[in-house]
């Protein structure tokens, strides 16, 4: 805990410095949503192809960013929000603008009490 995922349009590239943002992500939640920095693990997830409304999405000219953050339950939902802000404005500083169009979105949500994990 937490489990963090970030799924991205493969178009992003180089524009996502993916270490920087996971660092930077990971310093934000602990600092908002007190969780342990060595309890912090995020997945990223390239998606090979983007559709946005009805341009054609072999056109490339926009990408999607959506980062989930599952925590255990029990933060508010000033905390919630609080760290959906910071999330979202991580992106806008850590995503490089190159001309696409960004569309980014974040959630936080609680983990289901079934929630189990292992380590090896």
């Amino acid at each position: 805990m937490p489990q963090i995922t970030v799924d991205h349009s493969a178009e992003l590239g180089a524009a996502l410095d993916r270490v920087a943002f996971a660092r930077a992500l990971h310093t934000a939640v602990v600092e908002i949503a007190a969780a342990k920095p060595e309890a912090c693990k995020t997945l990223f997830r390239a998606a090979d192809l983007t559709a946005y409304g009805y341009e054609d999405p072999e056109e490339g000219r926009h990408a999607i960013v959506h980062v989930t953050v599952g925590l255990l339950a029990g933060r508010t939902d000033e905390t919630k929000e609080k760290l959906v802000d910071a999330v979202l404005e991580l992106l806008r500083t850590q995503v490089e603008d190159d001309g696409t169009v960004l569309h980014a979105s974040a959630e936080i949500r609680d983990l289901d009490p079934s929630y189990r994990k292992f380590e090896r």
